[in-house]
């Protein structure tokens, strides 16, 4: 165990073909033709650059402050993934009762006739990610994970089904594989 006086400190291998930029805890990293950036507001958490490595240290060595570490080197291996091959969610249409017809409108997904219903239902789109509609499938890609998760995210809720019985009205959009990795 460390003494409480030393710096507890994280290292994070950048391949070659990223360049980062750190500045006041702003992280930058870009790859072939993609840009991705981010701002980490701990002021306890110094951010530095090495040779080929981010390096996440800080003054104190407890619970609390090693948990904030993890999290911001989780941050930032989902921006180096996202850089590297892009994150890629793909969703199912579901439906049992009225066919749901899905198309993409300006920065909305569009779902109308989901359930019989007379007014479409709108999922929003977040900023730079990518939405295909292929057949009874739904791709959702782009290069911050955050932002393609959350969009499937609102794409899967705004098919929710409130006051009906689950067991007989399965109809949705459903997450189904998140990176290719197939959700049970």
């Amino acid at each position: 165990m460390k003494s409480k006086k030393e710096n507890y400190v994280l290292e994070i291998n950048i391949p070659d073909e990223i360049d980062s930029i750190i500045e006041n805890n702003i992280v930058t990293l870009k790859g072939k033709n993609n840009t991705l950036s981010r701002e980490f507001k701990y002021y306890k958490i110094k951010i530095k650059k090495g040779d080929n490595k981010v390096v996440l240290t800080s003054d104190k060595h407890n619970k609390t402050q090693r948990a904030i570490l993890g999290t911001i080197r989780g941050h930032i291996q989902n921006m180096i993934h996202g850089i590297s091959n892009g994150i890629t969610y793909k969703l199912k249409i579901v439906y049992a009762h009225f066919p749901i017809n899905v198309k993409v409108q300006g920065n909305e997904l569009v779902i109308s006739n989901f359930l019989g219903e007379k007014y479409p239902r709108k999922a929003k789109i977040l900023d730079n990610v990518k939405i295909e509609v292929i057949g009874q499938d739904i791709l959702v890609t782009g290069i911050d994970r955050e932002k393609v998760s959350q969009t499937a995210a609102n794409i899967e809720q705004t098919t929710r089904i409130k006051d009906r019985d689950p067991r007989v009205f399965q109809d949705g959009i459903y997450i189904v594989e998140k990176d290719g990795k197939p959700i049970i």
